[in-house]
């Protein structure tokens, strides 16, 4: 099931490399040519989205390497750590599109040619297609990693959409000779490097709160625990928390068993907890029980 696991999830990444990189070079091609400023910060923004599916790529790689000495609970953080990088390298991406724009706004205005509506449309439709891939195959396999790349590229369709009013604005007018309104090629690039930001930031908020040793909330531990009160010989759960390590989660359970057996029986219900669990559930990998004398309270 890991092994399904990581080859889907490095497809993701793959379709994520290639589609950004030819989304990438389309638009800034036709931004150089349309003279487009928005045009061309929403290309350097699907440039950086190259970067965020190759650190998603690496990330996915890396988690898939099994336990050993040093990492005795496997490297499954390793795509929390990629999610990370992805929303630096995206708010780095956001500041560098703002300033550019800015500095726009006290230069000549220059109505773009119609091309570039084209290739933000274009744009438009390929990024939401590329969200609805990632996104599901995110949720189906548990990676936090494909989740995160898959919200860069819907900011992607909200900054090809900003990109497109504003480079629609300004055509109008170039047509109509009012300069105001070419002016809004540029501020479209401003609104998209704020729409980048915001995105960035919340993508770092959710993935340092997942790095320090989240553990699953109790409705979606229940589950959980339902699962260990029914093995044979737990006659109650005391305690269960379950870590989240990037797609799977290792669990600590406290079972308590009757007092009067042995301590073989007793670790006989232990085994059986952690078989129970792991067979069960396929993003549950290890699981460490303890077992406490049954006292009715």
């Amino acid at each position: 099931m890991n092994e399904e696991r990581m080859r889907q999830a490095e497809t993701g990444a793959w379709v994520g490399i290639i589609g950004n990189f030819i989304l990438a070079l389309l638009k800034g091609i036709v931004g150089v040519i349309a003279d487009s400023r928005a045009l061309v910060a929403d290309a350097v923004h699907s440039a950086s989205d190259v970067i965020g599916s190759l650190a998603v790529l690496i990330g996915v790689r890396v988690a898939r390497t099994p336990p050993d000495e040093d990492h005795p609970y496997g490297h499954g953080k390793a795509e929390t750590i990629a999610a990370i990088i992805v929303s630096v390298l995206l708010g780095a991406v956001g500041a560098e599109i703002g300033y550019g724009s800015f500095e726009a706004l006290f230069q000549p205005a220059v109505s773009p040619g119609i091309l570039a509506v084209v290739a933000a449309l274009v744009s438009m439709l390929a990024k939401e297609g590329m969200f609805q891939y990632k996104y599901r195959l995110g949720k189906k396999i548990g990676s936090q990693a494909i989740i995160a790349n898959a919200w860069e590229h819907r900011s992607d369709v909200y900054s090809s959409l900003a990109a497109l009013i504003g480079i629609g604005g300004a055509i109008l007018g170039g047509k109509l000779d009012i300069p105001l309104l070419i002016y809004l090629d540029p501020v479209a690039g401003i609104l998209v490097s704020i729409l980048v930001l915001r995105m960035a930031y919340q993508l770092a908020k959710e993935s340092i709160h997942n790095t320090l040793d989240h553990v699953l909330h109790e409705e979606d531990a229940q589950e959980l625990v339902e699962t260990v009160a029914g093995v044979k010989g737990v006659l109650r759960v005391d305690e269960l928390r379950a870590r989240e390590h990037g797609f799977y989660v290792i669990v600590d359970v406290k079972v308590a068993v009757d007092p009067k057996i042995t301590v073989e029986e007793g670790h006989r219900v232990g085994k059986r907890v952690k078989s129970t669990l792991i067979d069960r559930f396929s993003h549950v990998s290890d699981v460490m029980v303890h077992i406490n004398p049954y006292n009715p309270k």
